[in-house]
């Protein structure tokens, strides 16, 4: 079963939906080679992300991303051994704060429709196992997320991420 549910729950920048819908299953089918995925994915704006940080961490403010696994028993990517099985299916839900995307490009001196496409490849890398809870395997994460990065910035133009919305058709 593929399932791809994406919700844009802010309002503080136009994001182009339908390209990061094609861009997430790129990313799952092509890139990881999942054939079964349920994932939901939510924009969202740094309020939410900081009521989702506090309920669910029991951290204080937003955060960049967060990732909900709910696969249960898949094969974790954490064990530092260097490990490339990812597995077969993915069941999760993923929050990324466009703000903290916007906040974090001017940081790094990039553009947040990278930085948003940086979170949801960062995200799914969780949701398949890795985690980055210590330097050994933050290290292995971060150059797995540079590579999907680079491999999705060949097939798609990022910036087209902020589209602006169609104007109204004009009458000659």
């Amino acid at each position: 079963m593929t399932e791809l549910v994406l919700r844009n729950r802010q309002r503080t920048h136009f994001v182009n939906s339908p390209l990061l819908r094609r861009m997430t299953r790129v990313l799952l089918s092509d890139l990881l080679s999942l054939e079964r995925y349920q994932l939901a994915i939510h924009l969202v704006a740094a309020p939410e992300m900081a009521r989702v940080n506090h309920r669910f961490l029991e951290h204080a403010g937003s955060t960049d991303v967060i990732t909900f696994d709910y696969g249960g028993d898949l094969d974790s990517m954490g064990d530092g051994g260097g490990s490339t099985h990812l597995p077969e299916q993915l069941h999760g839900e993923i929050f990324i704060c466009i703000d903290d995307a916007v906040k974090q490009a001017r940081q790094f001196r990039t553009t947040w429709q990278s930085e948003l496409v940086r979170y949801l490849i960062h995200g799914v890398l969780h949701a398949v196992g890795y985690d980055d809870l210590t330097p050994a395997n933050r290290c292995v994460m971060k150059r797995e997320e540079n590579r999907l990065l680079r491999m999705l910035s060949r097939r798609f133009s990022f910036r087209h991420l902020a589209n602006a919305r169609p104007s109204p058709a004009r009458k000659s």
